[in-house]
């Protein structure tokens, strides 16, 4: 994890897809940054053993259950930690999904809910939460993934979601340049989170060499190395950071 993170006490961060994976690790490095922390997502009891994570670092941390997929609940999710902690200094867009299949066979349920998810959540999540961080010089950190810089197979929906997610980071740096708020990403490779398990449900037909092009050559990317990225540029201590897609995937993007 990075030990850059500065003092974040008194501050107040918003994490989503923190019920497992890299949402959870990032809610506690937060935490351990001294940071109250609200957590959001779709399964009630990840939430509350995060709860737990977060509590036992000496902080205050408020559960907010809800499907991100909704406009609506992301409007509520930014309000519901705003009166819980009196403002918002971060807003960290972890929660992410994906689908493996042939494009010609993905259901449109599925392109619906990663383009809902992965593209769209972040941004109405940003849109409610920007008035409440430019009154505290706050940070928004989107987390995109290897797949923005490279065609990943039979991930169609996931790659131009995330793709999505590095464009609009550096749209909205630009459209806030003269405003007090930093607005980033980061980019990992793959990790061992829940994320990653839904390869199990692929279809079998998959060309594996095709996969294989993607995987990482010095193996998968450690979570609590991306969340001490991440918190890290929630804090102040990244001062210097706006616009920037930060790449930490074992050089799977290299060549």
């Amino acid at each position: 994890m990075i030990d850059g993170a500065s003092d974040m006490r008194g501050k107040a961060a918003l994490v989503t897809g923190a019920a497992s994976g890299l949402g959870r690790a990032t809610a506690v490095a937060l935490a351990r940054a001294g940071a109250d922390v609200a957590i959001v997502d779709l399964n009630p009891g990840g939430l509350e053993e995060t709860a737990d994570a977060v509590s036992a670092e000496g902080v205050q941390c408020h559960v907010h259950p809800a499907d991100l997929s909704q406009a609506e609940n992301c409007v509520a999710a930014v309000a519901a930690a705003v009166a819980a902690f009196g403002g918002l200094d971060a807003l960290c867009n972890v929660a992410g999904v994906i689908y493996f299949n042939h494009s010609t066979d993905m259901p449109r349920e599925d392109w619906d809910r990663t383009l809902a998810v992965n593209l769209s959540a972040p941004f109405f999540l940003s849109q409610a939460a920007i008035p409440h961080l430019l009154e505290r010089d706050g940070a928004i950190v989107n987390v995109s993934s290897s797949a923005t810089h490279i065609g990943e197979a039979y991930a169609a929906a996931y790659c131009a979601s995330k793709a999505g997610l590095t464009h609009l980071t550096r749209a909205m740096a630009m459209e806030y340049m003269h405003k007090p708020i930093r607005i980033n990403a980061v980019a990992p490779g793959g990790m061992m989170t829940g994320i990653v398990s839904s390869m199990m449900n692929m279809p079998q037909d998959l060309d594996g060499n095709l996969m294989a092009r993607f995987k990482p050559l010095r193996g998968m990317v450690e979570v609590d190395d991306v969340a001490g990225l991440i918190a890290f540029l929630a804090s102040d201590a990244a001062r210097g950071y706006h616009g920037a897609c930060i790449s930490i995937d074992k050089g799977i993007t290299a060549g």
